[in-house]
């Protein structure tokens, strides 16, 4: 599925370089025979923009501080005096958001006015102006962009939401345990003391109310008597064989594995922060099942050893899927508050060494670098990488990331 539906996506293409000139003191931009998407590098490993023998090569230096745009001037291939040349930069993002550049002399290049913002994907402007002569160049620079249909992303599943406030729950994972509810357990026992004469049902057995477990004869009339089921569900333990004579203990044990429980021992770092009440998804340890639950309870003592007390939450199995014994994980949500700004949990992706999500302009999807406050298992908060109002990809985003990564749109200056 994920295969053939990568294949419907259109892949974004890099735009060769282009130039344009608006004047009679403007001279365009010759082009090479590099190919589309690819472009000449100077001395700096930056972009050299070429205007007959004078040339501009513009790099993004991000070496211990904040990305900023930094010029070099050659005439010749040979360095200018940054003071002989006066610059500008324009960029224009996805969203229409247009930030000009000016650039100050320092040390043998020109730095620029201001950081320059990720992601570093817009279409560029350069005028640079030198000796009475002003250059044109116009490019696209795009990184962590791609197109798909909506009809494709449709058929990938991409769903979509708006940027906007929203409760985040802080949360707290959990380890334990799956245990058969107390109240689910039956222990059957003899009437009088005797000898057994017929066991009629084994550890493993579904059985209903009213069925027949065993006959035993009374040590005190002699006579024979039936031990029925007094409720529904399994065998879990038989205690007892034909030549037996029976006592207080119970010769069988009774339990409906539907009605279970998932117990968490709680550290005492954590006990002020887990209370009765709370939300708590309960996962399988291994595999996709999750269920959701809250805590129900506590047991009264505390273990001696470890100090925990152990955390009871209801766990409905009428499938029998959760088996007692099985371990499992809790997120138990600790605490909720409102932020202004806010994104599903489940559309953030790694890319590079951010974490994102892929903001949606018609049909063109660009990557947002985020900063990130309290995380939830529904909502993450941002504090920064992303507008208010934004439309973002939610569910199946890991799509939109394959096809970013496949077209080879990434950092590159």
């Amino acid at each position: 599925m994920r295969s053939a539906t990568l294949t419907m996506i259109c892949m974004a293409m890099l735009l060769p370089l282009a130039a344009c000139g608006d004047s009679t003191n403007t001279h365009e931009a010759k082009g090479t025979d590099l190919a589309p998407g690819e472009y000449e590098r100077g001395p700096h490993n930056g972009r050299m923009l070429r205007d007959g023998d004078f040339a501009l090569e513009l790099t993004v230096f991000e070496d211990g501080v904040p990305p900023e745009y930094r010029l070099y001037a050659y005439r010749d291939d040979k360095p200018l005096p940054p003071g002989s040349v006066k610059a500008q930069v324009t960029i224009k993002r996805l969203d229409g958001e247009v930030t000009t550049f000016t650039f100050r002399p320092a040390e043998d290049y020109l730095r620029g006015s201001s950081v320059l913002v990720e992601p570093h994907s817009f279409d560029v402007s350069v005028r640079a102006t030198e000796g009475g002569k002003t250059h044109k160049w116009s490019f696209d620079s795009y990184e962590g962009r791609t197109k798909i249909s909506n009809a494709a992303a449709k058929a990938a599943g991409i769903e979509t939401a708006i940027a906007g406030p929203a409760e985040v729950g802080e949360t707290l994972e959990i380890i334990g345990r799956v245990e058969l509810d107390p109240s689910a357990t039956s222990e059957v026992g003899a009437k009088f003391p005797g000898r057994v004469v017929s066991v009629h049902k084994n550890i493993g057995d579904r059985i209903a109310r009213g069925a027949l477990l065993a006959r035993v004869e009374s040590s005190y009339s002699l006579q024979t008597y039936a031990v029925y089921a007094p409720t529904s569900g399994v065998i879990t333990q038989r205690n007892t064989n034909v030549g037996d004579v029976t006592g207080d203990d119970p010769i069988f044990v009774i339990a409906d594995p539907a009605r279970t429980v998932a117990t968490f021992p709680i550290f005492p770092r954590d006990i002020e922060k887990v209370r009765a009440g709370q939300a708590v998804e309960i996962k399988a340890i291994e595999g996709e099942r999750s269920q959701g639950s809250t805590i129900r309870d506590f047991l009264p003592l505390a273990e001696v050893q470890t100090q925990t007390v152990t955390a009871r939450a209801a766990l409905p199995n009428p499938g029998g899927l959760w088996r007692p014994g099985m371990a499992v994980r809790g997120i138990v949500t600790v605490e909720r508050r409102n932020v202004p700004l806010a994104v599903r949990t489940e559309a953030i992706q790694q890319f590079r060494d951010f974490r994102v999500v892929f903001a949606k302009i018609g049909e063109t999807y660009e990557v947002r670098m985020l900063e990130l406050g309290r995380e939830g298992p529904e909502w993450t908060e941002v504090l920064g990488g992303l507008k208010p109002g934004t439309t973002y990809a939610t569910k199946n985003s890991f799509v939109i990331k394959a096809d970013v990564e496949k077209s080879g749109a990434s950092h590159d200056h």
